[in-house]
């Protein structure tokens, strides 16, 4: 498997998914609750996270053919969410709306709605996992895909275990400072997107 697309696949999910900026939401949504719990709920959403991504991965460029959809224009679509996301990124307006979601949606168990779906499996990463595995079809690039995935989101589990102990040593500055660098970092892979889209249509050469 080409590492470039290794080192590309596992870059954009990681920016996307956002695990450093899951931390600080999963602490305010898990403050009043003992570890053993608190581990559980994250477990939780990481599991109906990745039975969600592996899901679209797997049959989401079926079902864009179903609907009429080509994968070059899923690609430029996809892109352009992506290109949106980062803006929100540099500009703080994610953090904020994800912040909202948190406060209103937060219940006795907060593992399913909001942690794992939107703030982990969000429209986001959804398009993510379609695009990476369209570029790479078969079984192997799925794999391949869906191990990538698997990784990133082990990430945020493992950051949720570390989540004090992360807010505390970063700060609010500090995870306003990453989640900027990464929203730079998603605007041009977003772009390569939509690059790679316009080139299939002969648009861009």
């Amino acid at each position: 498997m080409d590492t470039a697309f290794l080192i590309t696949a596992f870059v954009t999910l990681f920016v996307v998914i956002d695990p450093i900026g899951l931390a600080p939401l999963f602490i305010a949504m898990t403050q009043d609750t003992s570890a053993k719990r608190r581990r559980a709920i994250g477990i939780r959403a990481c599991l109906t996270s990745i039975g969600i991504l592996a899901i679209f991965a797997a049959f989401g460029e079926a079902v864009l053919g179903f609907v009429g959809i080509s994968m070059p224009a899923f690609r430029v679509a996809g892109g352009i969410l992506l290109f949106l996301t980062a803006l929100d990124m540099l500009f703080e307006r994610r953090t904020k709306r994800r912040e909202g979601q948190a406060e209103e949606d937060e219940g006795p168990d907060p593992s399913v709605f909001p942690l794992a779906i939107p703030l982990i499996a969000g429209p986001g990463s959804i398009a993510t996992v379609i695009l990476l595995a369209g570029q790479k079809p078969g079984l192997e690039g799925l794999a391949v895909v869906i191990g990538i995935m698997i990784a990133v989101v082990a990430l945020v589990f493992l950051l949720f275990l570390v989540s004090g102990f992360l807010a505390t040593a970063l700060g609010k500055t500090g995870i306003n400072v990453v989640t900027r660098l990464l929203g730079m970092l998603l605007a041009a892979l977003a772009t390569q997107f939509v690059l790679d889209g316009l080139r299939n249509f002969g648009f861009a050469s």
